[in-house]
């Protein structure tokens, strides 16, 4: 596991590297990520090519951890990034923890691998090593990778403290400012709208071979997976028309994979490209995405705006957090500029007042959804900076914070047409 005190530590710069420098030297990567993330897996898949799945402790019951930790069994190699810092999770338990990295690295008895800013100090970045080293004995810290050392005299002083302290330095990255992904309001910016994506992950590659100790790192490698492990993921629908583009692109690769192995086949359109969805399908699916920065060319969408209203009349249509969005009556954008959605729901959001929604949530259905019936308990988060300015519909259901606080943004349905702010990840067990 690639992890780090805290984020921004520089843990995708390694990860990247380390994938693409790995895959380069004909090693098969089976790539992870820690916790509720849907844009980081992507750059994963484009550096190694395999898929890059979510471990996720809180919203997973084990026996999905382990069957999804089972897919690397035919890879030579595990590699899984961490969220935030090491042992950062939330208060309250959820299906196997608190979504802490150091809890993945536990159950699976993957080493760790810490990146260290050391920026701003030397031999007393030993200190916050040991105090990684050493809080939680089940979880083994194998090494550190010193990042944005300053010079070799700098780097001379951190390995002395390292080496004080009895932890090995799997290498030194010096400072790399152009190194660094562009980012906008939700992450990084997506893998898919980088133009020069190849080129960026190439030069990732070549700083990590430059600066770290590859076949060390490789030799450290120790735990395994539940060779035998399943779990089935039950599928909303047996076809899913399912939207997928640059305004709709968040939904996680184990929900994709695990509603295929169940049997569901997945029909992909763009309203970017303004096609309607199957005429064929069970169920229309929209995930989230950034919907607020096409709002103009959604809008202007016939095709697809008229597709999906005629498959509302008579079956399912369901929208997470973006697709929410465009299900409801407006969007209003950044700049205050007014544009008319699919008008199936109430719903009016706005980006002009901007407020950060983030956390775990769990959510008891009250309305159906597609083939999941009113009291079934999903999984799942929440992340988005729009605000509601109208939710006149009846609530999908009652949702909770990890702290099983109630949270306003219950989502809501109104005849075949429902959507919510919670993105899911799996079913409560």
């Amino acid at each position: 596991m690639i992890a780090a005190p805290a984020s921004g530590s520089g843990k995708t710069t390694v990860m990247l590297g380390l994938l693409r420098a790995f895959a380069e030297a004909s090693v098969t990567v089976q790539p992870y990520k820690s916790g509720p993330d849907y844009i980081d897996p992507a750059f994963h898949r484009a550096a190694c090519g395999r898929d890059s799945y979510n471990l996720d402790g809180w919203a997973m019951p084990g026996a999905l951890l382990d069957s999804l930790a089972a897919r690397a069994a035919d890879a030579e190699l595990a590699l899984a990034e961490a969220s935030m810092g090491l042992f950062d999770g939330v208060a309250a338990p959820g299906q196997t923890g608190t979504g802490a990295g150091a809890e993945i690295a536990r159950r699976f008895g993957w080493p760790v691998v810490l990146v260290l800013d050391v920026s701003g100090q030397a031999q007393s970045a030993a200190a916050t090593a040991l105090g990684f080293a050493t809080l939680d004995p089940e979880v083994r810290i194998a090494g550190v990778i010193l990042n944005r050392v300053a010079s070799a005299r700098h780097e001379r002083l951190a390995r002395a403290g390292m080496a004080a302290a009895g932890i090995a330095v799997l290498g030194a990255l010096p400072r790399a400012r152009a190194l660094r992904l562009p980012e906008r309001h939700l992450g990084l910016v997506q893998a898919d709208e980088h133009a020069d994506l190849e080129e960026r992950i190439a030069a990732h590659a070549a700083f990590i071979r430059a600066h770290l100790d590859l076949k060390a790192l490789r030799a450290l490698a120790a735990g395994g997976h539940a060779e035998a492990a399943t779990s089935r993921i039950d599928p909303p629908a047996q076809r899913i028309a399912l939207a997928q583009d640059a305004a709709f692109s968040f939904i996680y690769p184990h929900l994709l994979s695990g509603w295929r192995a169940a049997g569901a086949t997945l029909l992909p359109f763009s309203p970017l490209a303004d096609e309607p969805p199957d005429s064929d399908a069970d169920l229309v699916w929209l995930p989230g995405g950034y919907p607020e920065l096409h709002a103009g060319r959604i809008a202007a969408s016939e095709r697809f705006l008229a597709g999906l209203r005629a498959h509302a009349e008579t079956r399912p249509v369901h929208g997470e957090c973006g697709g929410y969005m465009v299900l409801g009556e407006a969007l209003v954008d950044a700049d205050g500029t007014h544009h008319r959605m699919a008008g199936l729901l109430g719903l009016v959001t706005s980006y002009a007042t901007r407020r950060l929604h983030l956390g775990y949530r769990r959510a008891t259905l009250t309305r159906r959804l597609g083939a999941f019936a009113p009291g079934t308990t999903l999984c799942g988060h929440e992340f988005h900076y729009s605000s509601i300015l109208a939710q006149p519909d009846p609530p999908l259901a009652t949702v909770t914070d990890a702290d099983g606080v109630a949270v306003a943004e219950t989502g809501s349905a109104r005849a075949h047409v429902s959507g919510s702010f919670f993105h899911l990840i799996a079913a409560a067990r």
